[in-house]
């Protein structure tokens, strides 16, 4: 039987990982290139959330990052952020964003949080798709990134039942 994928709170060291993971999964997409200096929390991703009153957590298989999850709550309250969603192509339809998301959902009712809201770039379709099944809806708003990508992004959000 192969060996299944574990989920864990990242480290810093995690960067590296979590950079050729972004790299691959903007790879599947033309005009989306990856450039590691517009992505500087790589350099200690853990230390990064954990400022951000959040926490990042990767799933690995041996030894190699295989997908992300990030919450964050800039501003301390109960409305987070969900960023660093990606998950290696091999791992699509396994279950295992599913549970990259049940764990973050769980650090975020820990910590009090009520609302969820994020930005997911316009061509990522099956992230859409993946949003929407959860129960997040599309918000009348999309912003420009001014980046390497020159992505448009769609705004989604939920309302956590309590």
């Amino acid at each position: 039987m192969a060996e299944q994928p574990f989920v864990r709170p990242a480290v810093d060291a995690d960067g590296a990982g979590i950079a050729r993971l972004i790299a691959a999964v903007f790879g599947e997409y033309e005009g989306c290139p990856f450039v590691l200096a517009e992505f500087p929390e790589l350099a200690a991703p853990a230390s990064h959330y954990e400022k951000r009153n959040g926490r990042l957590f990767v799933a690995e298989n041996k030894g190699t990052v295989v997908g992300s999850f990030a919450i964050s709550s800039p501003d301390g309250d109960s409305v987070f952020e969900i960023n660093k969603v990606y998950l290696d192509r091999a791992q699509r339809g396994s279950g295992l964003a599913r549970k990259l998301y049940a764990m973050a959902i769980e650090e975020v009712i820990r910590r009090d949080g009520r609302t969820l809201k994020l930005w997911t770039d316009t061509r990522f379709l099956a992230g859409h798709r993946f949003y929407e099944k959860l129960g997040f809806v599309r918000q009348p708003v999309i912003r420009f990134l001014a980046d390497a990508t020159d992505g448009w992004e769609f705004a989604y959000r939920l309302e956590l039942d309590r």
